[in-house]
Order: structure tokens, then C-alpha cells, then sequence
């Protein structure tokens, strides 16, 4: 029987999950979470066999979820399930060092194949994932997504969705300066001035879930 700690913000989501996983009869979830500190808490005190996560969790990214995972257990197994744009985010998740993406788009028996391959010892990741690894493949507007850090990322996403300097700083734990030094540099990477163009820059290209 395999452990598992499922972490989405969104309990319907992690109750569907819980349920598929639980019916193939080869899983256990031994803990679920809504955000990412209390992931990381769980993960460390109870050492599942697999994480399932999400990658928009308050407080805590899931890309930076998975790189502390990774730097405090090597050989944990981390699956993603993500409505986020695969062809951006799954990239992103193989660098953190997941084992998988899959998009919430796909069924819940799909779900628990993925769990299974990875656990088997596998990678699991959308074709789209590893396409964009070479850099002929990348158009101009994927090279200015990709010149942005993970947390520029994280930043540029929750402006998008209408959240201000101070609320982004108090959902990251970090300063209301360092969130403003990062929208300078989100402007100045997308060649952007107004978040007007942000908002518009992140429908386009399906930034935002």
C-alpha cells in the first residue's frame, strides 16, 4: 500500500482525488493540505510514498514545494496536477525536479496511472514538457516567459488576477519592496508598462488558470 499526501487548495479537488485513489485499492492518503507550508510540515513528518500537488498554493508556490521536497528527500516521488498552461508550467515543474505533470483537464483514472508510473520508477510528462527544452522550438513570446524566474512567475501571476503589492507580499511571506522590485523586473522582462498589458500579456498566453 503506497502513502500518499495530496495538496490543492481546493478541497473538491482533493476529495476527488483522495476517492479515485483510494478506490484502486493500492493507495492510502495519509494527509491532505491547502497550502504549501503545511504540505512541506506534513511531508516532512510523515515521509509519503508520493505527493500529488497542485502548482497555485498560497503561501507556498508548488514549484517551490517541490525544490525543498527535493533538497530535504532525494528519492521522493512528486506528481503534479495542474490546470495550468502544460506547455509552460510542465517545463518548469521537470526543472524543479517533479517526476510528472498531469493536466486537471484529464480524468481521475488517468490520475492514478500517472501515480502508478511514477511510482513504478517512470517520468510522466506532456510531450509539450519536453519540446520545450530546445530552444528552436521556443517562439518570441515563450522566450519572455522563460527569461522570468519561477518567482517572477508566481509574482506576475497574481497581479494578473488583481491582487495588490501588499497582498501579494503578505500570501509569500515576504516584503512589500521585494514584491516591488519583482514587478519592475517582470515590466521591464515582457517589455510591459501598465498591468493593463499584463493582464492582457497573461490571458494571451494562458498564464493564468
Amino acid at each position: 500500500m503506497h502513502t500518499v499526501i495530496v495538496v490543492d487548495d481546493h478541497p473538491a479537488i482533493r476529495l476527488a482525488v483522495r476517492s479515485a485513489l483510494e478506490a484502486a485499492g493500492q493507495f492510502k492518503v495519509i494527509a491532505e493540505a491547502g497550502d504549501g507550508p503545511t504540505a512541506l510540515a506534513a511531508f516532512r513528518e510523515l515521509t509519503p510514498d508520493l505527493i500529488i500537488l497542485d502548482l497555485d498554493l498560497p503561501r507556498l508556490s508548488g514549484l517551490d514545494l517541490i525544490e525543498r521536497v527535493r533538497k530535504s528527500q532525494p528519492g521522493a516521488k512528486l506528481l503534479v496536477l495542474s490546470a495550468q498552461q502544460e506547455s509552460i508550467f510542465a517545463a518548469r515543474t521537470v526543472q524543479a525536479g517533479a517526476n510528472g505533470f498531469m493536466s486537471k483537464n484529464e480524468n481521475m483514472a488517468a490520475v492514478v496511472q500517472a501515480a502508478q508510473t511514477v511510482l513504478a520508477g517512470y517520468s510522466m510528462f506532456p510531450s509539450s514538457a519536453l519540446a520545450s527544452q530546445h530552444p528552436n522550438s521556443a517562439t518570441p513570446a515563450d522566450a519572455l516567459i522563460k527569461s522570468l524566474s519561477d518567482r517572477e512567475l508566481t509574482v506576475l501571476q497574481y497581479l494578473a488576477r488583481g491582487l495588490s503589492n501588499k497582498e501579494i507580499a503578505e500570501t509569500l511571506l515576504i516584503s512589500n519592496k521585494t514584491i516591488s522590485s519583482y514587478k519592475t523586473r517582470i515590466f521591464e522582462k515582457l517589455g510591459i508598462s501598465t498591468l493593463v498589458e499584463l493582464v492582457d500579456f497573461t490571458r494571451a498566453h494562458k498564464l493564468v488558470a
